[in-house]
């Protein structure tokens, strides 16, 4: 299968020559499309570095990282804005979904932008919004519906565009327990019907066993990786908390 993103030995560096900070140290991995990727690590370790440079919120100091082909480390201005509209989709913390727009207008926001007329923009996200079972609240505000209704809202909207790579930062952690586990059936039927290639950061083991391989990262550099394979949800979910306890630290900063 081909390769949706190459890291290349990126470093990232904070601060200047007397008070130096290195969040990233010679990283280097893949992801193939449609595959479904979970990044781990204690608070601190570069987790989160990581997920802004790959998703072109911040720049690398060094190494190079392309998604499908083209070198994001490369692109500016217009050019940079243009590719992460088109190229990437956002799964946020927090949803950042726009108050005052409906849940409609907030999954069509990135057509819209894009200058598709309004018969296709509508057909498309009806098509979206039943396969993630909510076209009963496409007319609502965000303040009217649910966390995890704001959720599939917000998986809705990162869907939309057929981007190459979808970016998920700590999704569940703003969700209860029952609104997380539907997130993260929402995140299986876009990863394994809609092909969609996720890119997930989290701190939570249960969480981190819905992905198909999880990548750890320690001091800035990659601690160690593990590949479901064969094994069932849960044995995933006890291999991920063995190398959990292997990464030291407060236990708790990444459970």
């Amino acid at each position: 299968m081909s390769n949706v993103l190459e890291v290349k030995n990126i470093e990232k560096y904070y601060g200047n020559k007397s008070n130096l900070t290195k969040a990233i140290d010679n990283i280097s991995f893949t992801v193939e499309k449609g595959e479904f990727v979970g990044i781990m690590g204690a608070s601190g370790s570069g987790k989160t570095t990581l997920l802004n440079c790959i998703s072109t919120i911040d720049r690398v100091t060094a190494g190079n990282i392309l998604i499908n082909g083209q070198d994001i480390t490369k692109l500016k201005g217009n050019s940079l804005n243009k590719f992460r509209r088109e190229e990437l989709g956002f799964i946020f913390q927090d949803f950042n979904l726009l108050d005052t727009l409906t849940a409609y207008e907030n999954i069509a926001l990135a057509l819209t932008i894009r200058r598709e007329k309004p018969s296709v923009i509508k057909q498309k996200v009806k098509e979206m919004a039943e396969k993630l079972g909510i076209s009963d609240i496409l007319q609502k505000y965000p303040y009217q519906v649910s966390g995890g209704q704001k959720q599939r809202i917000a998986c809705a909207r990162a869907m939309i565009s057929n981007p190459q790579l979808v970016l998920a930062d700590e999704p569940t952690g703003a969700l209860d327990s029952k609104s997380a586990r539907q997130l993260l059936e929402n995140f299986e039927y876009l990863n394994e019907k809609l092909q969609a290639t996720i890119l997930m950061v989290t701190h939570d083991a249960f969480t981190a066993s819905y992905a198909h391989r999880i990548l750890f990262i320690k001091d800035g550099k990659l601690f160690n990786e593990l590949v479901k394979g064969n094994s069932t949800r849960k044995e995933f979910f006890e291999k991920i908390i063995e190398v959990v306890s292997l990464l030291g630290g407060d236990l708790n900063d990444v459970i």
